[in-house]
């Protein structure tokens, strides 16, 4: 597979999915440039936009395993990853799989869920593994975690996502509300309910997409893009309405998320516009703001829009 054929079937899993789920396509673009890269994804929105069925229709269209975990105050780590249980029979304990053992895995409003099971998903979402009393269990791949968190329920029954998880997370999106020519077909699908409504068909399979994502690695980068990208970063930690600025895990996620980025294009190298294309998904929920920032209701995206107009842009030519 070259990457010309790869960026098609890019495509064809867009497509399939857009069939199925009404929203901007870029937005479904980053989604799958965080699971090109090997990484995990928070979609941020208000209840009713589509958040679970548009990773169900990803995970569908790519021809991967799916489950879906609604996180909740009361749920234990162990429900999660899984739980030694006693065979009677073998006189032995077993590991009884959690429903982590999945390609994809759906952890819905993940902001419900205490902090000692939001915990339990760093090991899988950076080792992508977990361990149960003392032994270490491998989780399928390819493997990433899809979570959801409700934006405006940030109080009582939620627990906001500590720095260092958010920092796990590839790219962060939202689905956002539909355009009114979506709504009105939102509404036509409701209004027939015995008629087939679309849904996203399996364009690749798990050893496609690793064949994939392995062209992503041989992705050249030019070192005035990389210098483009350690700037726009090292730019984060300088401003005055950052109190923390990316870390350099998030430098190498940009580094990532931008050689995917051009594989979708059907490019064998990056160029400056990929790296404008993805760094607000993957920099601005990395960002914390000062008390003042805060004060003046300065947000993230802001931070990261005057940052990419001051920081020079490099010109850089395709060598024959």
């Amino acid at each position: 597979m070259n990457p010309s054929e790869a960026s098609q079937h890019c495509t064809d899993v867009l497509d399939a999915v857009s069939n199925a789920v009404i929203t901007e396509r870029e937005t479904l673009r980053t989604i799958l440039s965080g699971v090109l890269a090997k990484g995990n994804v928070l979609l941020e929105d208000v209840p009713g936009t589509g958040k679970t069925l548009t990773a169900q229709s990803m995970a569908t269209a790519l021809g991967l395993s799916f489950s879906r975990v609604q996180f909740t105050p009361d749920l234990l780590p162990s429900d999660v990853t899984g739980t030694d249980v006693f065979n009677e029979r073998s006189r032995e304990f077993e590991f009884n799989r959690g429903p982590l053992f999945s390609n994809v895995v759906l952890a819905d409003e993940i902001n419900r869920a205490s902090p000692k099971t939001q915990a339990a998903l760093l090991e899988a979402m950076e080792e992508e593994q977990v361990t149960v009393n003392g032994r270490t269990h491998q989780l399928p791949e390819p493997f990433v975690v899809i979570a959801t968190q409700n934006p405006v329920e940030d109080g009582q029954g939620t627990f906001p996502l500590p720095e260092a998880q958010k920092d796990r997370f590839l790219v962060k999106t939202s689905l956002g509300y539909p355009e009114e020519e979506g709504e009105l077909e939102l509404l036509e699908r409701r209004a027939d309910r015995n008629r087939r409504h679309p849904s996203a068909e399996r364009q690749l399979d798990a050893t496609d997409l690793q064949t994939i994502q392995s062209l992503v690695e041989r992705v050249e980068v030019d070192r005035d893009v990389m210098s483009y990208i350690t700037d726009l970063t090292r730019a984060t930690r300088s401003d005055a309405r950052t109190q923390v600025g990316v870390s350099p895990r998030g430098t190498q996620r940009l580094f990532e998320t931008t050689r995917t980025r051009a594989l979708l294009e059907g490019r064998e190298y990056v160029v400056p516009d990929d790296v404008k294309a993805v760094v607000r998904p993957v920099v601005s929920h990395r960002l914390v703001l000062t008390a003042d920032a805060r004060v003046e209701e300065t947000t993230r995206a802001e931070v990261v829009e005057d940052i990419l107009s001051e920081v020079s842009v490099p010109t850089v030519k395709r060598k024959a």
